[in-house]
């Protein structure tokens, strides 16, 4: 302090020979083993994939979906515990290809509530009750296809093909449990990412990313070595532009400059990521090509009754063809929980009254009316109107 007093934790920290703690939600450097610049490495790459994360899950939940400002620090679990809602839902995603380690998701409990519910078909705002194993389930397949997704990122951002094992998710009190009962990585320092999530108007909230120390520092030197390996291709290009270019050869005959083409239009919706902060837009490039003398096709009129004359002929050659023939006795709607209380003898009603027709739908297409009839032990369909459209 600049008045030469130690306030009380610089005291309890000089007799332990530590340093102060960390204030309580504020995760320490965790032993500073990644440098400013790993640091900054690792936000990069995880902006870029958790970009392609958001996109994914906004094709899911039919909500526009913004995954953005990514902090990267060091902690432990006891930081991390002491700073976060204790009942989240824990999703750990191993790396089968690529890079060696996992990683872990760690969501609120209302947020994957919201989640599962758009998934469902909802409106978000079913989030009474507990996490359920339908919950857990929604929630690791959504996982499954955003880090799918965000692995794909990193292999063009590591030049080498990354795959992912299938996600596993478990509800969890971070208050009460050891961290490396989920990951043996958790017992130590790790890295932790934390992300705005928004989704539509229903979430705005915090997601957090955990990593081993070690694997992150393998992504960043292979980020790294990439750029270093552009950067080092660029100038060997720019050295031999500056070669010295042969001599010209006589111009060729003048011709009509060829139109130039417009750039593609960019989807909406895959602009849900957050772009690479600083990351310039590189123009687009268009080299005239051939000029190509494009005439539109002729064809010859077909004479009267030719469609008929071709469907007589031919309809031979498909009468063998075999059509699934589907009889409706009735349909109904009945919500999850009605489905998870079926049991033997259970009765589900039906929409169609007692001796109404039953449906004959050939290939998914109605096609007929009939009654039920019985043919010895088997039953049978009377048919006894067509329906023409």
């Amino acid at each position: 302090m600049g008045d030469g007093v130690l306030s009380q934790d610089e005291i309890n920290a000089l007799l332990s020979g530590g340093i102060p703690d960390a204030p309580a939600g504020e995760p320490s450097s965790g032993g500073g083993e990644l440098s400013e610049q790993e640091i900054d490495t690792i936000g990069e790459v995880a902006n870029i994939s958790m970009g392609s994360a958001a996109t994914t899950l906004f094709s899911l939940v039919n909500q526009k979906v913004e995954i953005s400002t990514p902090v990267v620090s060091e902690t432990n679990w006891q930081e991390l515990a002491s700073g976060y809602d204790n009942s989240c839902v824990v999703v750990r995603i191993g790396y089968t290809k690529g890079i060696d380690g996992s990683n872990v998701l760690v969501l609120k409990e209302n947020d994957v509530k919201v989640i599962t519910d758009l998934m469902m078909g909802g409106d978000g705002t079913n989030t009474d009750g507990e996490i359920s194993d339908l919950h857990l389930s929604a929630i690791s397949e959504a996982m499954n296809q955003m880090m799918g997704a965000s692995a794909t990122s990193l292999s063009s951002m590591l030049n080498k093909m990354v795959d992912i094992s299938p996600p596993t998710a478990q509800l969890t009190d971070l208050a009460t449990i050891d961290g490396g009962e989920i990951d043996e990585f958790l017992k130590g320092n790790f890295v932790r990412i934390a992300f705005k999530m928004e989704i539509g108007t229903l979430v705005d909230s915090e997601m957090m990313q955990l990593y081993p120390i070690s694997l992150a520092k393998e992504m960043c030197g292979s980020v790294l070595n990439n750029m270093e390996s552009d950067s080092n291709s660029t100038v060997d290009d720019g050295v031999a532009e500056a070669a010295p270019a042969p001599a010209p050869e006589p111009a060729p005959a003048p011709q009509a400059a060829p139109q130039m083409q417009a750039p593609p239009q960019m989807d909406p919706n895959m602009m849900q990521g957050q772009p690479m902060q600083g990351q310039p837009m590189m123009p687009y490039m268009y080299a005239p090509g051939p000029q190509v003398n494009v005439q539109p096709a002729q064809f010859t009129p077909f004479g009267p009754g030719f469609a008929a004359q071709f469907a007589q002929e031919n309809i031979d050659l498909i009468l063998d063809v075999p059509l699934e023939v589907t009889v409706e006795l009735g349909r109904t709607n009945k919500t999850i929980q009605d489905i998870l209380d079926f049991a033997p003898g259970t009765i589900i009603e039906l929409n169609k009254i007692a001796g109404e027709p039953i449906d004959v739908l050939v290939n998914g297409k109605y096609v007929a009316k009939g009654e039920v009839v019985v043919i010895e032990e088997s039953f049978g369909v009377r048919i006894t109107e067509i329906i023409k459209e």
